[in-house]
């Protein structure tokens, strides 16, 4: 008689990462988009989103408070991630480029920070800048802080994949590129930078949306003084309003979406993942 063996296949090993997707990521959504389409009797309605860009009595939506907070948050995002782009482009090139032997030990120097708690980090943050004495001293300087909060959180995201993408750069292609006669800063410009592409979409991606709906960074940094479009969503749950909550996380999301469809930014990762250069 033949026993029966059972079969291991290793589409099964994806079964947990299934059920962890579908219980924390598609269930929140589904419940998110349930949210946003319902009124507070669970009828089907689209009355949240014209709310949402109604504005608030006399006021139209150009002059709302909603508004004022999304063009705030675009700013802060916008700034923070070319602020981070700028410092870590060149630190990831020069950390990929130069002839150490221990490229890792120097690139662990920009990952430490990201062990230490975030709250306490952003607290000793908030405590170096009140001691310098810029602390909540005015709107400018709210703006500025918060962008420095962002900035000081989100690098590592942004110098990680654009690190792993240039130290992968077929090296053949660079040595083409002077024996054609190009010099080095053309060969940068020509070679290494349009094939880093894919990390420098992946690290702005991992930083764009974050800043604009971290709002923890936002409220320790400015003393509540900065709203954010996340401070908006997170006021709209703890007073209960989950259907204006929920249409604002819906159109932020939306936004993300096609801001990412129009930079390429999913061509990217897709080319990043044949060439086996996403970090992510």
């Amino acid at each position: 008689m033949t026993k029966l063996r059972p079969r291991f296949s290793r589409k099964l090993l994806a079964i947990p990462y299934a059920l962890f997707l579908a219980i924390f990521v598609v269930v929140p959504l589904l419940i998110i988009v349930y949210y946003a389409f319902t009124d507070a009797d669970g009828s089907f309605t689209f009355d949240n989103i014209a709310m949402f860009f109604s504005g608030s009595g006399s006021d139209s939506f150009f002059e709302s408070a909603q508004f004022k907070t999304i063009m705030q948050s675009l700013f802060i995002s916008f700034m923070s991630t070319l602020i981070c782009l700028l410092i870590a482009y060149p630190v990831a090139y020069i950390i990929a480029t130069c002839k150490l032997k221990n490229k890792s030990g120097l690139l662990l120097l920009f990952i430490v920070p990201m062990w230490v708690n975030f709250v306490l980090r952003v607290n000793a943050l908030k405590e170096l800048l009140d001691w310098i004495g810029i602390y909540n001293k005015s709107n400018g300087w709210n703006l500025f802080n918060t962008i420095l909060g962002m900035v000081y959180d989100f690098l590592p995201f942004m110098i990680l994949p654009i690190y792993t993408t240039i130290i992968k750069i077929d090296k053949s292609y660079l040595e083409a590129a002077r024996d054609l006669g190009a010099g080095g800063a053309k060969t940068f410009l020509k070679v290494t930078l349009p094939l880093s592409k894919a990390g420098i979409m992946s690290g702005v991606s991992m930083v764009f949306l974050p800043s604009m709906t971290n709002y923890v960074v936002s409220n320790y940094m400015t003393f509540n003084h900065t709203k954010i479009i996340g401070s908006f969503i997170d006021e709209c749950f703890k007073n209960d309003l989950w259907n204006m909550g929920s249409v604002t996380a819906l159109l932020l999301l939306t936004l993300m979406f096609f801001m990412t469809w129009a930079t390429g930014g999913f061509n990217a990762q897709e080319d990043a993942g044949r060439r086996g250069t996403s970090l992510w």
